[in-house]
């Protein structure tokens, strides 16, 4: 395969994964477990979701990852298996990826704060990011995304951990919420363009948003960002639509035909790569690839 940044210079527009965690919810993932650690655990289950995705066109496979930093690890006593899970998620990925799609590393945000708002330093948190990327790039991993991201400090950190001890890709996604003025920030009150250009900056390779919100607003969300970071690559996956409560229960209600006709709409907002979040499965995946190829 040509080097990922070379086909987005070409013009070529990608596809990534859906939602990793509610697909194994479904195959046995139990509140309070620990997601990652199925890379050890149940690689089949894992190796299975991967594989439906590829069946459904994506071109790049996204590691069961997100949790992977030894913060969150810590909370079910697994800080010290961070590079070890990293590796197994990575090489799972590469199995199916084979040599003819991208291993996406998926990283997460640390639940803690660096000062001043929290005790952890910088440092510290470099040090946490890079241990998680050198473990995704040993098992294989061409590409990092730093996801779900509210704080652009902490982003940055991961981003130059990543740009420091590895060869990896390097891609930045934060979480935006609608405001009443019409515009968008996350909950630590980022906005779209200081984010595109603070992430650039720090040396992300693209930028773009996930999570948080459906298609709908995720296309305006795109377009902030690629006027402020113009000479980036954007990355955009949404959830299917807004959350909402039934019956207790937190779903996404949005369809695989809703996502694929906002899907040419992310494209023409400046998303080179698009996936999908929270809700989405393979038939969004699939439906998402078909309208895009449709709008080339």
């Amino acid at each position: 395969m040509k080097p990922i940044l070379e086909r987005l210079t070409d013009g070529e527009i990608l596809v990534c994964d859906g939602a990793m965690g509610t697909l194994l919810q479904t195959r046995g993932l139990v509140p309070g477990e620990c997601p990652e650690l199925w890379c050890i655990t149940h690689p089949a289950a894992v190796k299975a979701i991967h594989q439906s995705y590829r069946e459904a066109g994506s071109d790049l496979v996204e590691c069961n990852s997100f949790g992977g930093t030894r913060y969150k690890l810590a909370h079910f006593g697994l800080a010290d298996k961070a590079v070890e899970i990293n590796r197994a998620a990575a090489a799972l990925a590469r199995e199916v990826a084979g040599d003819r799609q991208y291993v996406l590393g998926s990283v997460g945000p640390t639940g803690a704060f660096m000062e001043p708002l929290g005790d952890e330093t910088e440092d510290a948190f470099f040090e946490a990011f890079r241990e998680q990327m050198v473990g995704l790039e040993s098992g294989g991993a061409d590409m990092v995304v730093v996801e779900t991201m509210t704080g652009v400090e902490e982003a940055c950190v991961a981003i130059r951990a990543a740009r420091a001890h590895t060869q990896l890709v390097v891609a930045a996604s934060f979480t935006f919420d609608p405001k009443p003025d019409g515009g968008y920030a996350t909950m630590m009150g980022v906005t779209p363009e200081r984010a595109a250009q603070e992430a650039v900056t720090a040396g992300a390779h693209l930028v773009g948003a996930n999570c948080g919100t459906g298609s709908d607003h995720l296309v305006r969300v795109i377009a902030r960002m690629k006027a402020a970071a113009p000479q980036a690559f954007l990355i955009a996956m949404p959830n299917a639509g807004m959350p909402v409560l039934e019956g207790g229960r937190t779903v996404f209600t949005e369809t695989p035909e809703q996502m694929a006709a906002q899907a040419p709409r992310l494209v023409q907002a400046g998303a080179a790569i698009v996936g999908g979040c929270c809700g989405t499965g393979p038939e969004h995946i699939r439906a998402m690839k078909r309208a895009i190829q449709a709008g080339r």
